[in-house]
């Protein structure tokens, strides 16, 4: 790991094909926006000698600033491979966004990844999302380390935000967070700051200076080894507290002087197991230097310290239709199964497609079996197909490097999979496979589109087709009561991405507009009313009359018709016409346009005519009945009601609340979830809460998620109903 004195930079090169799963290393980059993620991989593309210079590439790959400004800007939405060499080993490392909306693209990445990289300021400190995913992580026993950057900032204190990161993240055992390195700082510049420019190994008490702009190793000074004795102590014992030798702890009590090769065995082993969570530092090279500050540490550590593909559980693996399949784990020999972690539309190749080989081995221009996952109700289609895939290949810098196979623990991006969306699984085409999907995170904010123009209405349905089939989070509803074309995005700026892409990647402009809930109508109480529809216009007239009875239903009753004529008032032909008719009047609305529910209607009298009276004719009078019941009674308006869960820290209980309280909600119960959170359940008008997932994250500072589901519709307080029929009559 980063404390082996025989480490050199020198041991760089491209990534090119693995040849052996335990050659791949793949680490996910975790970390709140502005924390330092990209310029952090670019670090350490550039110390793995992938790159030239932070953010170009070499051989001619260089870019304008402009392109590379746009590139980075696509980079801090979405999920991208870098992948470099160190040291013969190749690193697929899986920059993720830090928005909270693009917490989809986050997920893929931890999906695709064997371990995890924590960035974390040393100016910001860290945030509540962070801690979210960090649980997740620990859910699934993922091994973690944590880097912290901006150690430039005046403000950056480095054994602060260890000890901050202990308190995060160490819950459970404080001691299992805790640094290699303690950074040493230069002369004092002016302003009084005193710059970072080196590290010392805690284990090796060695010194790696990096203020030449190479990493250079020397015998640290004697006035230093006093200050790093403590740390050193500390991290000793957790190590040995971590270890697999049960008498280890009592040797080193008892004065046992413990060697170097065996901590660092107990340290990679604990790091692997995801039991012992190392702190790093790292900073970018500065201008013409070759490498930043802590990049080859924390290249050994993942080299040495995280786990190969081959240690991952396999995937729990079953037949398309539902049996149960054994599959070794990361097998290159194996069946293939690999699974597609992103999709993306290049301009010039079309869909690209981010795929993770589990077992078996990936080759150009095979055909594959892609099975679906059933995202039906996100408007994903579901597909159980063969494809021919295209040519494989592997990121460098904006282009892309031709790859000669794929095995089972590495990744490659795969060409022209026109059908394979997010999550699928590719399998042997006579030997169809589907892996168990990951959690998908629900889009809770409504947004409601229509086509700019005639010309936008006729790319629309495509368009949005490939847009949500590029990104699983997004759910594409078609509402067949309001009519209204709906996107369920994460958050605002999950919509502002959505927006542009439909316009810039397909061509299509639309317009945003007001988002519609489907609001009822329904009798509060009895009333009768007449149909009357009497025309005599030469020929052949129209005669129809019946009298009915309205009365109201219990919540989910729907439209309930009874015929109760008698005598053959009306002929029982036009009997089923009334009903008809009566059905169409209660689906337009009979107050302000929204269909009516949950009535009976009493067929009580009428009247016929032998030659005038027909289907058509009986059809109008129930409507008119149905409309002259609703002038004489007083009508509900119905709104639907969600059942809504909070889950929130403590300390943001009592503005949750108040909160739904001043959202027309009624809070049912509270319970404690662990982990100084609680679960607030209420019951919430959906009129209300269009835009609360915008507004819980910035009430909870980004810590509370939230989840809702349909509970019953009910009646619209009388002053917030006149509201909405003011406006149905104004439009």
């Amino acid at each position: 790991m980063g404390d082996k004195a025989n480490a050199h930079p020198g041991a760089a090169g491209r990534a090119t094909a693995a040849d052996h799963p335990a050659s791949v290393r793949n680490v996910v980059l975790v970390g709140h926006s502005g924390s330092g993620k990209t310029t952090l991989v670019e670090a350490l593309a550039l110390t793995a000698g992938a790159v030239n210079r932070a953010g170009r590439v070499e051989d001619g790959g260089t870019v304008s600033d402009y392109d590379e400004i746009e590139h980075r800007q696509q980079r801090s939405v979405q999920l991208s491979l870098v992948p470099v060499e160190w040291d013969g080993y190749k690193i697929n490392i899986l920059d993720t966004p830090g928005y909270a909306d693009f917490v989809g693209e986050l997920r893929a990445g931890l999906r695709a990844a064997d371990a995890a990289l924590f960035v974390v300021s040393a100016s910001d400190g860290v945030d509540g999302s962070t801690r979210m995913v960090w649980e997740e992580c620990a859910a699934v026993g993922m091994p973690r380390a944590i880097v912290v950057t901006h150690l430039e900032s005046a403000r950056a204190d480095f054994e602060e935000m260890t000890r901050i990161c202990a308190e995060a993240f160490g819950a459970d055992d404080p001691d299992a967070v805790l640094p290699l390195y303690l950074p040493l700082r230069g002369a004092e510049a002016p302003d009084g700051h005193a710059p970072v420019t080196g590290l010392i190994g805690l284990l090796t008490q060695r010194l790696f200076d990096y203020a030449s702009g190479e990493r250079k190793e020397a015998e640290p000074g004697p006035e230093q080894l006093p200050l790093i004795e403590e740390a050193r102590n500390r991290l000793i014992e957790g190590i040995i507290a971590e270890s697999e030798d049960e008498t280890l702890m009592d040797r080193y009590l008892g004065g046992e002087e413990i060697d170097l090769k065996t901590l660092i065995e107990d340290l990679e082993r604990a790091v692997a197991r995801g039991t012992f969570f190392p702190v790093l530092a790292a900073a970018p090279a500065a201008d013409g230097a070759r490498q930043g500050l802590g990049t080859v540490e924390l290249l050994e550590l993942v080299t040495g310290g995280f786990p190969t593909p081959l240690e991952r559980a396999a995937p729990v693996v079953t037949t398309p239709d539902g049996a149960a399949r054994e599959v070794s784990a990361c097998d290159p020999t194996g069946p293939l199964v690999a699974e597609v972690v992103k999709t993306a539309s290049d301009p010039y190749v079309g869909r690209v497609s981010l795929v993770r080989v589990f077992s078996g081995t990936l080759r150009p221009d095979e055909t594959v079996h892609v099975s679906g996952h059933g995202l039906s109700d996100r408007g994903h289609e579901d597909h159980d197909v063969d494809e021919r895939i295209g040519a494989l290949s592997t990121p460098f810098g904006k282009q892309q490097r031709v790859l000669s196979h794929c095995i089972a623990g590495d990744l490659a991006c795969v060409a022209k999979l026109n059908r394979a969306e997010t999550g699928d699984t590719l399998s042997a085409k006579d030997d169809p496979l589907l892996m168990e999907p990951w959690q998908m995170p629900d889009p809770l904010l409504p947004l409601a589109i229509q086509a700019h123009s005639k010309a936008d209405e006729d790319k629309l349905s495509q368009g949005l087709a490939r847009l949500v089939a590029e990104d699983p989070t997004m759910r594409l509803e078609q509402n067949q009561h309001t009519h209204q074309v709906v996107l369920w995005c994460l958050g605002e700026a999950h919509a502002d991405v959505a927006l542009e892409r439909l316009r810039s990647r397909y061509g299509v402009q639309v317009d945003v507009v007001p988002h519609k809930v489907s609001l009822r109508e329904t009798f509060a109480g009895r009333s009768g009313g007449r149909g009357r529809h009497v025309k005599q216009s030469g020929g052949h007239g129209q005669y129809a009359i019946c009298e009915i009875e309205v009365e109201p239903l219990p919540n989910g009753s729907g439209i309930e018709f009874v015929d109760k004529v008698v005598g053959g008032a009306v002929p029982r032909q036009f009997i089923p016409s009334v009903e008809k008719g009566v059905r169409a009047q209660a689906a337009k609305g009979v107050a302000a346009g929204y269909p009516l529910i949950d009535v009976r209607v009493t067929l009580l009298d009428g009247k016929a005519h032998s030659v005038d009276s027909s289907d058509a004719a009986f059809q109008t009078a129930g409507a008119l009945a149905l409309r002259e019941a609703a002038a004489d009674a007083k009508i509900h308006l119905l709104e639907p009601v969600a059942e809504v869960t909070v889950l929130v820290g403590d300390d943001y209980v009592g503005s949750v609340m108040s909160d739904l309280s001043g959202r027309r909600g009624r809070v049912v119960g509270t319970e404690q979830a662990g982990g100084g959170r609680t679960l607030v359940r209420a019951e919430v008008p959906e009129i209300e809460i269009g835009r609360y997932a915008v507004d819980l994250r910035s009430l909870s500072h980004g810590t509370a998620r939230f989840n809702r589901s349909y509970a019953r519709h009910e009646p619209m307080p009388p002053q917030v109903a006149e509201r909405i029929r003011e406006q149905a009559r104004d439009t």
